[in-house]
């Protein structure tokens, strides 16, 4: 079966992508599928490369990074990125192939490419069209894990309007209902990017100012003090799994996108150290996460976690990273399913809700 994995994309987070694509070419079973890598150019082109086999193994992540050219060339060893060719979106469409968008971020794992994909009529790994979008919306994934009874820190939605044209209501708002350090994010972004850390309002402003840079809509949170940051990973479509929960211990206060990806100065704990009682809670609150924003295949369910043992559910992120350094491949192998396993696990979840999802259309036109 071919996988066409597809990755970069015009978010923020298109370096990510690439070390996500990269570290599943190095562990997908070659021995049932050959990959068919796609490359999104930071401006939105769509770019096909050479089919990948066990013998062609990629030296590096930047060997991923295509560039235009006429025909398809795969890259030698010592060179540090290959050549592909320029395509439409909907050619990809294919018998026997499944799709592996290692996308994050806007126009990845919002519900856009979901909804082409659907289109199509092809098997995705990951979250559906409604499941994406939802989680993407740290406003509206609030909104629904409220009704699903799930704690979570107070917060404060800013529409771009709002802060356009009633800035003093905005601060009005915010220090009225929370108090600093606040937490201010773009309301759809991932990998924290574009998050900053206020202590009053002068950084209140440069925070938001930030944040609306990436997004129409930002989020003003409630800080914790001395809260720990829990992560559980999430597998399965109606039959669900979770993980060990594992624990980001951080040598910076703050954990923004330079510590996280280049820097690294996070460290994993796996599993975490807490009790069977608070463990037993954050893993039932990451299924219910899942099942309230219809979610499939895979998620990370982001927690904090305070000193007293109270937990707040954080956000959930349907396509976590797979890079060297992420958690969600590292909370299954201290689980018991390792790298390869789980994309194979990946793989047959996306081929089952297909095939779930072509009989509900059969019925729906008889």
């Amino acid at each position: 079966m071919k996988i066409f994995l597809i990755y970069g994309g015009k978010s923020a987070e298109h370096d990510i992508s690439i070390l996500t694509a990269y570290s599943i070419t190095q562990e997908v079973y070659y021995q049932y599928y050959e990959i068919e890598p796609v490359y999104i150019t930071r401006d939105g082109q769509w770019v096909k490369g050479p089919v990948i086999h066990q013998a062609d193994k990629l030296r590096n992540a930047e060997s991923l990074r295509l560039s235009v050219g006429k025909e398809a060339v795969f890259a030698q060893k010592d060179q540090e990125s290959s050549i592909g060719v320029l395509i439409e979106p909907s050619s990809i469409k294919s018998e026997d192939a499944v799709i592996f968008p290692a996308l994050h971020g806007p126009n990845g794992e919002d519900g856009t490419v979901q909804g082409l994909f659907e289109v199509l009529g092809m098997p995705y790994v990951g979250a559906g069209v409604l499941a994406s979008a939802v989680g993407m919306d740290k406003i509206v994934s609030k909104q629904l894990f409220q009704q699903a009874g799930l704690p979570q820190v107070p917060y404060v939605p800013v529409p771009k309007r709002y802060w356009l044209h009633q800035r003093e209501d905005v601060y009005n708002r915010c220090e009225g209902t929370l108090i600093y350090p606040m937490f201010v994010k773009p309301a759809n972004l991932g990998s924290s990017v574009g998050i900053s850390k206020a202590e009053n309002r002068e950084e209140l402003t440069e925070a938001i100012n930030l944040a609306f840079q990436y997004d129409r809509r930002v989020i003003v949170e409630q800080g914790l003090q001395e809260a720990r940051e829990i992560e559980v990973a999430v597998l399965g479509n109606d039959d669900i799994h979770t993980s060990v929960p594992g624990e980001l211990v951080k040598s910076v206060e703050f954990y923004d996108y330079e510590s996280k990806y280049i820097n690294n100065d996070v460290r994993m704990q796996i599993p975490a150290t807490l009790s069977e009682e608070t463990t037993e809670k954050i893993r039932e609150y990451a299924v219910r996460a899942f099942q309230a924003i219809d979610g499939s295949g895979l998620s990370r369910c982001d927690f904090f976690v305070t000193s007293n043992s109270e937990i707040f559910i954080n956000e959930v992120n349907t396509m976590p990273g797979f890079t060297q350094f992420s958690m969600y491949p590292s909370l299954w192998k201290q689980t018991g399913l390792s790298y390869g396993d789980l994309i194979e696990e990946l793989i047959q979840l996306a081929l089952r809700r297909a095939e779930e999802r072509s009989q509900y259309q059969q019925k729906n036109h008889q």
